[in-house]
């Protein structure tokens, strides 16, 4: 090997280590949480609504759940919902209960919507909106589940597909 070589093995050698590290870290961590690895991780309390079964998410927030999926190789978590009652949907995009989606294995908090996009003027009943957010990590993946935080309400065990 020539000694031009030798810096980008000893390079990839520490790469290869930092890795290691801390997917070491990381399963150290999720071995730890308080609700144990592989069951389901409970909202932040900032960010708790109260949970209501999916068919009743209409009478609460005014909308019912009809897709949450992974889109755009993974980086994104797209939300479908259909409007049942427009007056009750315009809690959706309240500040103090921004519409997310959580992560029911890690806890992560998907929050941040694609270039801050989010409907303006009014919404009408029977039509399908949708919320596309940011997937940090690719943390949510297809087959998870989720609790979808909407308006006054949560879904908790929404199948991400």
């Amino acid at each position: 090997m020539t000694a031009s070589r030798r810096p980008w093995v000893r390079l990839g050698s520490v790469l290869a280590g930092v890795a290691l590290a801390a997917s070491g870290l990381w399963a150290w961590h999720a071995a730890r949480s308080p609700a144990g690895p592989g069951s389901a991780v409970p909202v932040p309390v900032g960010w708790a609504r109260p949970a209501v079964a999916a068919g009743d998410l209409g009478q609460a927030s005014g909308v019912t759940i009809t897709r949450v999926a992974v889109t755009g190789g993974g980086g994104l978590v797209d939300l479908r919902f259909r409007v049942v009652d427009p007056d009750r949907a315009h809690a959706l995009h309240d500040p103090a209960r921004p519409p997310a989606v959580v992560d029911e294995s890690s806890g992560l908090v998907v929050h941040d919507l694609l270039m801050n996009h989010e409907h303006t003027g009014d919404y009408r009943p029977g039509v399908t909106y949708y919320l596309v957010f940011t997937n940090p990590g690719n943390w949510v993946r297809r087959g998870a589940s989720v609790t979808v935080l909407l308006g006054n309400a949560q879904v908790e065990h929404v199948r991400v597909v």
